[in-house]
């Protein structure tokens, strides 16, 4: 085999992988952008690397990937984004590969928005533990071999990482999606009619919602409310149209019933643009998180997979 046909071989054998990839930097980056930045990277060492003595290069490139997010979870950077309150998921349409594997619970739940959050709390080792060992089902010798470390201190990484999430996770279990869909279709009906008291009751007593912008714009810091009635109040002024939202819309957008990764949602769509989404997490019946994304950065790759899919008949056609 020549080396340009070598070089081909060794591309496709990259390419095989890069979906799996893709998906392993997201769930510890929390960022499409970013996993897509850590995965041509990954390519690049891959081009460089003598390839004939690389025995399995699933193995190698899992390793290359995780720890090039690692480096970008540890810089000063990173810790300067995270920490300053304006960090938030990016949201990914349902269907997109980098949400996979989703075949068990665990592997779903570890790619949703309210757990990439909470592993907003883990030192960059206890994720990529959590990660690789529930989203990936990699062995403790797989995951020791993979960050340098001995298979007693990847047991003990899972322990905590397991301990934190589950600390602070409000499990309602895997929701019926015909519930979720009414649920969120009377949120949005009692939103936009102002029905405040009707709000209130699809609210848990300790819900929380957050956003990026208010209404009026994108917000440097994320904007953070936590009783029923305040969340009401906001979703009513909100959701309610005015000849200024519009304006500041750039036209009449559709509203859209759509699932965000793995969560119901409802998106506001203008032509082909995605230009809001607004999640909710739900737990035993009613709405327990509700995450309100406008910023043009955090929707690019959701509205990227949306111009791709057929969707449904909008919710309402013009708001």
């Amino acid at each position: 085999m020549d080396s340009t046909a070598t070089d081909r071989f060794d591309t496709s054998r990259f390419e095989a992988s890069r979906n799996r990839l893709a998906s392993l930097a997201y769930r510890l980056l929390g960022s499409a952008a970013d996993a897509e930045d850590a995965v041509q990277d990954a390519f690049l060492h891959w081009q460089t690397a003598d390839r004939q003595r690389i025995k399995v290069p699933e193995a190698w490139l899992t390793k290359v990937v995780t720890n090039l997010c690692l480096d970008r979870l540890r810089s000063a950077q990173a810790r300067r984004e995270r920490t300053v309150g304006a960090w938030l998921p990016e949201p990914l349409l349902d269907g997109d590969p980098m949400l996979g594997p989703a075949d068990t619970f665990e592997q779903r739940e570890s790619v949703s928005l309210a757990v990439l959050t909470l592993m907003e709390r883990l030192s960059p080792l206890e994720r990529a533990v959590y990660v690789l060992r529930e989203a990936f089902s990699h062995s403790h010798a797989e995951i020791a071999e993979i960050l340098d470390i001995t298979e007693s201190a990847s047991q003990q990484h899972l322990h905590r990482a397991r301990r934190r999430i589950t600390t602070a996770r409000r499990r309602g279990g895997e929701v019926d999606p015909a519930s979720t869909r009414r649920i969120v279709e009377e949120f949005l009906a009692a939103a936009s009619s102002g029905r405040t008291e009707r709000l209130v009751a699809l609210l848990t007593d300790d819900a929380t919602a957050i956003a990026d912008s208010n209404g009026a714009g994108l917000t440097e810091t994320l904007l953070q409310y936590r009783t029923p009635q305040r969340i009401a109040a906001i979703a009513r002024a909100g959701f309610k149209p005015t000849p200024a939202k519009r304006r500041h819309a750039g036209g009449t957008p559709a509203i859209h019933y759509a699932l965000v990764n793995g969560a119901p949602a409802i998106l506001f769509v203008l032509g082909d643009q995605v230009i809001g989404a607004v999640t909710f997490d739900i737990t035993n019946g009613k709405i327990a998180t509700v995450r309100g994304i406008a910023a043009p950065t955090r929707l690019a790759r959701l509205t990227e997979t949306w111009r791709q899919h057929e969707p449904d008949m909008p919710l309402i056609t013009q708001w």
